[in-house]
This record gives C-alpha cells, sequence and structure tokens, in this order.
C-alpha cells in the first residue's frame, strides 16, 4: 500500500523540542510501515529519515501537499497541533483511509472546556474547570494546547486570555495508550515524567513533561484501561489516542489526545507487534485483542536528540 505520514514540525520546520518529538515519532511511524513492505512518503522541511520517501515541503504549502499526495495514497495520517490538527486531518479524511481519528473527534478533543464537560456528562471523572480561583492551588493551561505547553501550577488569580483554571489533583501521572475504533484495543499504561518547575515566574510553578516509562503495570491497570476505554468511545475517537491521567485512588482524566504522542517511541521498541498493522486493522479489519510486550521500556526527551 502507499502511506502518507505528515508530521506537523517535521513538514514545516518547527525548531526545538516540537522538532524533536515530531521526528522521533515520525520516525516511529515510517519505519513499521516500511518494515511490513508498504511504499511510505513523508514530508519534511529538510531533515531526512533513513527510509521513506521525502517530500520537501513548508509552513506556507504543507496543507497543499497533504491533499495532493493524499489522491494518490491508499492510506494516510497526520500528526499536529491540537488548533489546527482538525484541518489538516480533513485532508487525509477527504481524499484517502484515514488512519486517525476523524475532523469532529479532533476538535471535541482538543476544545479542553468542551472535551471536559463531555466526559463529567458521561460520568467521567475528570478535573473541575474553576471559575473562582481565588486562593485556591490550581492548573492553568492554554484551551488549546498539547505537550503541557504554557502550564502551570499556581494558586494565582490572574487567567490569562485563552486559558483556563483546572482543580489540581495530588496524584500518580499517567497515560494509557491505545487503539481506538469499533473495538479499542489498550496497549499498555505509561508512566510519565512530569516536573514542577520553579523558574521564578509569577504564574507559578511550570508543569513540564520530561519522558515516560512505557508498559508500566500497576495493580490498578484495568481500571485504567476501562477509563480510558471509556473516555475514547465517549470522544468519537479512532486509531492511536494517548488519553493522560492522574490517579489518586479514582482515575482523572486530564487530556486525550487523538493522534500518537511520543509514548510510540518507547512502546514500539517492545512490543511484539507493528503499530502500523495495528493502525491498517484497526480500520480494515483483523485487529488482535490483545498485544505483547518484552519489558518495559523508559526514555526521557534527551533521547529524542
Amino acid at each position: 500500500m502507499k502511506i502518507l505520514l505528515a508530521e506537523y514540525a517535521m513538514g514545516t520546520g518547527m525548531g526545538g523540542t516540537f522538532l524533536l518529538e515530531g521526528r522521533s515519532m515520525l520516525k516511529t511511524l515510517v519505519s513499521s510501515f516500511a518494515r511490513l513492505g508498504h511504499e511510505v512518503t513523508y514530508l519534511t522541511s529538510g531533515p531526512l529519515l533513513p527510509e521513506g520517501n521525502a517530500i520537501i515541503a513548508n509552513e506556507e504549502n504543507f496543507r497543499k501537499i497533504i491533499e495532493e499526495e493524499a489522491k494518490k495514497s491508499d492510506a494516510g495520517l497526520v500528526i499536529g497541533p491540537d488548533e489546527i490538527l482538525a484541518e489538516l486531518t480533513s485532508c487525509i479524511e477527504d481524499n484517502t483511509l484515514n488512519l486517525g481519528s476523524t475532523p469532529e473527534a479532533i476538535d471535541l478533543c482538543a476544545d479542553k472546556v468542551k472535551c471536559t464537560k463531555e466526559l463529567l456528562r458521561n460520568n467521567i471523572a475528570a478535573p473541575r474547570i474553576l471559575e473562582d480561583t481565588h486562593g485556591i492551588e490550581c492548573v492553568v493551561k492554554p484551551r488549546f494546547g498539547c505537550a503541557s505547553e504554557d502550564t502551570y501550577l499556581t494558586t494565582n488569580t490572574e487567567i490569562p486570555p485563552g486559558s483556563i483554571a483546572t482543580e489540581f489533583i495530588k496524584g500518580e501521572h499517567l497515560s494509557v495508550s491505545l487503539i481506538a475504533g469499533e473495538r479499542t484495543l489498550p496497549l499498555c499504561v505509561n508512566k510519565q515524567l512530569i516536573e514542577f518547575m520553579d523558574i521564578k515566574d509569577p504564574a507559578g510553578l511550570r508543569v513540564e513533561y520530561k519522558g515516560n516509562t512505557v508498559f508500566f503495570s500497576p495493580p490498578y491497570k484495568e481500571e485504567l484501561f476501562r477509563t480510558a476505554v471509556a473516555a475514547s468511545r465517549i470522544l468519537g475517537c479512532r486509531g492511536y489516542t494517548g488519553v493522560d491521567i492522574v490517579y489518586d485512588g479514582t482515575p482523572y482524566i486530564v487530556d486525550v489526545n487523538p493522534r500518537p504522542t511520543t509514548s510510540i517511541y518507547g512502546i514500539c521498541k517492545v512490543m511484539d507487534v507493528e503499530i502500523a498493522d495495528l493502525l491498517l486493522k484497526n480500520r480494515l479489519g483483523g485487529l488482535p485483542g490483545s498485544v505483547g510486550i518484552a519489558a518495559e521500556c523508559s526514555f526521557t526527551k534527551e533521547d529524542f536528540k
């Protein structure tokens, strides 16, 4: 099959951590499809991967190239920032088999207010959105955003425009990676390395994601799986999905990412099946009931360099 893969940071020339994480995710996916014998095309602003066919792109033509190349492909997947991912995914959805979530599900997950309300309406625990934060320890983050971007733990009563405040849940920072669809397949629980950094910012302690231990196996793993599967179904997710959770005896859903996340980097090192095979079978049929693992795998952002 001809497979089109597009990752926003790689395809538009973003720098810093975004490029490192984006390159890692894209390389993982390209290599998996290539190992299965598929013809893989990917977009890049310049950096080349060991496998696949590169198409040079930039911020101005990224969307247009996706649209054009999708028409020549049998299936495709795009990874990008929450606020523009739905639009980019439409270019795949309208022109070939989309291996990811629908634009509608992406829009719902991207809006943290709408997403939280939908989860709570369906009796899924999530940190409450606070209107009055006076004297309350809370998490302030963009209403639309990803990767802990501009996220702070604070008692500051000032909420910046475009941001929201949620109650702070003290617990274990985890995520569930799964393949969402008609029959959702949980892959694993991941233990997130989250740091609260005092950078002398009046906004508060900066919340930073530093890495992951994938295939973490706490005694309450099945409870986490059930909660993540329920959340992904309520929100209409499809394909690779990452569900961020804080666990304090109750699993609280703090974010739902309807796309590949950096956990895919570690998962594919120790999983006994190809992630490409799971993504295709999720749409075409034959998705297995479980996957095997070799061991836990830990990584930090430094491993992407």
